[in-house]
């Protein structure tokens, strides 16, 4: 019932000019979960895309082939490398055509049937391949045919951006985008950059058996995180064999033979590193150049973004902008939250506002990177009189009787209502615990409420509790489960 009242209300505001309520310029999960939502409203949705596969980003050359050839690289590592003493293990990767084409498999498969399938059988979405063009504010021309619609999303995403480096691009350099269809292992990798795509895929080559080269612009990696997780997060990549330049300056790339040669300004000398591939990972711009939006009034920012307001609505009030494209939150659970959001407001006209209060981050390394919430450079910024806890991994029984103890748990308080406003984890399999802070952070959950709930012993989720137990006393000096 309430679904034919909503869709009466949209054919009322629909003149007959329109062939469709929403047409949706893309096709990764912000457009799925924006049709998705206007289908449930009662509104007929075409979805355009051209590019990467139906899926977008992260079912084909982000998050699905990125994890799962991160887990594989792990499972060889750590087979070769045990905790324990008196095991003796050993792990060789013996085809490396095999486990990539594995990959691939997996995601044909979920490209299929999370996606594929999902509107197959949705009578109210259509979806065309082809390259979608603005030929005025209301109308998307696609394989030389024109579509009308009420409203239109652009969610085309975001693709690798190359900064100029002569010869970089006569020499050839891997992306995300690329290099998970290699067939053959690099057998030295140089990675430029060392930010989230650079270090996952710098430590996801280096499990599979590659040398491993990183460069990075500034003094850090992950710069703007704060200095003792990054400081150990670079003791550890490099225990692994990977080895991390920071303060780098690129100057040129030159092929010689089968290999490339970098050219680097180092510490005021000049250094020339030879490898056999190069990836880029050294960030990202919107997918916004050949969507014809300057002749229709749409605003772009910073490289290639669309402009939006906190509606999602962009410089166009029918015209929306979701996911990678705005460039506000690059993670693919924000684009679908912001395709279902753009869609409601499109459909019901409303002006629901993006709520990015408390938004959990991962870089899938290991150990893992985590955060959500303020750290303490933010929370001092914002005037916050805050407090802090850092604990070692050393001090979580879980940790000890796995024999790996590399990392820390730091919470940030508010100490004026003893409230948490952030966090950043640096644990193995870290990431696991950012929800119950997440929740904690957006529900104002008190640290000594956190304290009073059972965390089950010998679990990771335990360092959550003694995070929070440390504020207030020495946990060195509690017995097993004390409080």
């Amino acid at each position: 019932m309430a679904k034919s009242q909503t869709k009466a209300k949209v054919a009322n505001n629909n003149t007959n000019t329109y062939d469709f309520d929403l047409i949706i310029v893309g096709g990764g999960s912000a457009a799925f979960s924006g049709a998705l939502r206007a289908s449930e409203l009662g509104g007929k949705v075409l979805i355009i895309n051209d590019g990467l596969p139906i899926g977008g980003t992260c079912v084909n050359v982000g998050c699905i082939p990125s994890k799962t050839l991160i887990r594989a690289g792990e499972a060889s590592y750590h087979a070769s490398h045990t905790h324990f003493e008196g095991i003796e293990t050993h792990s060789v990767v013996t085809d490396f055509k095999r486990v990539i084409q594995q990959q691939k498999e997996l995601v044909a498969d979920m490209r299929q049937e999370k996606y594929v399938d999902v509107i197959d059988d949705d009578p109210n979405i259509k979806w065309v391949r082809g390259r979608g063009r603005f030929t005025d504010e209301h109308s998307v021309e696609v394989g030389g045919k024109v579509y009308r619609g009420q409203f239109i999303m652009i969610a085309t995403g975001a693709r690798p951006f190359i900064p100029i480096v002569p010869g970089l691009s006569e020499a050839g350099y891997l992306t995300n985008e690329t290099a998970y269809e290699l067939e053959e292992r690099p057998e030295h990798l140089i990675v430029l950059g060392g930010r989230y795509v650079g270090l996952e895929n710098a430590q996801l080559f280096r499990h599979l058996g590659s040398a491993v080269t990183l460069l990075q612009r500034s003094d850090r990696i992950l710069p703007n995180e704060s200095s003792d997780l990054t400081e150990d997060l670079h003791k550890y990549l490099e225990e692994e064999g990977i080895r991390i330049l920071t303060g780098v300056e690129l100057e040129k790339v030159y092929p010689i033979g089968n290999e490339v040669i970098v050219q680097i300004r180092h510490k005021d000398k000049t250094e020339r590193i030879k490898g056999s591939h190069i990836l880029a990972a050294t960030g990202r711009q919107g997918n916004t150049d050949k969507l014809g939006l300057g002749n229709i009034g749409v605003k772009i920012h910073g490289q290639g973004y669309v402009a939006v307001d906190e509606t999602l609505r962009t410089t166009q009030p029918h015209i929306f902008a979701v996911g990678d494209v705005n460039g506000v939150a690059q993670f693919v659970y924000t684009a679908a939250y912001e395709g279902q959001l753009a869609a409601t407001n499109a459909i019901t006209g409303t002006h629901q506002k993006r709520d990015f209060s408390v938004i959990p981050w991962v870089i899938f390394t290991d150990p893992q990177v985590a955060g959500v919430g303020m750290d303490e450079l933010q929370a001092g910024s914002a005037g916050i009189d805050f407090g802090v806890s850092k604990l070692e991994l050393s001090q979580v029984p879980r940790a000890q009787v796995a024999r790996d103890t590399r990392g820390f748990v730091k919470l940030i308080r508010d100490k004026s209502n003893d409230h948490l406003i952030g966090a950043r984890i640096l644990a193995p399999e870290g990431s696991e615990l950012l929800m119950e802070i997440s929740l904690a952070i957006r529900h104002n959950i008190t640290v000594k409420e956190l304290i009073n709930e059972f965390h089950p012993y010998l679990t990771l989720s335990e360092a959550i509790k003694l995070a929070a137990l440390k504020f207030t006393k020495d946990v060195t000096r509690l017995s097993c489960c004390a409080v």
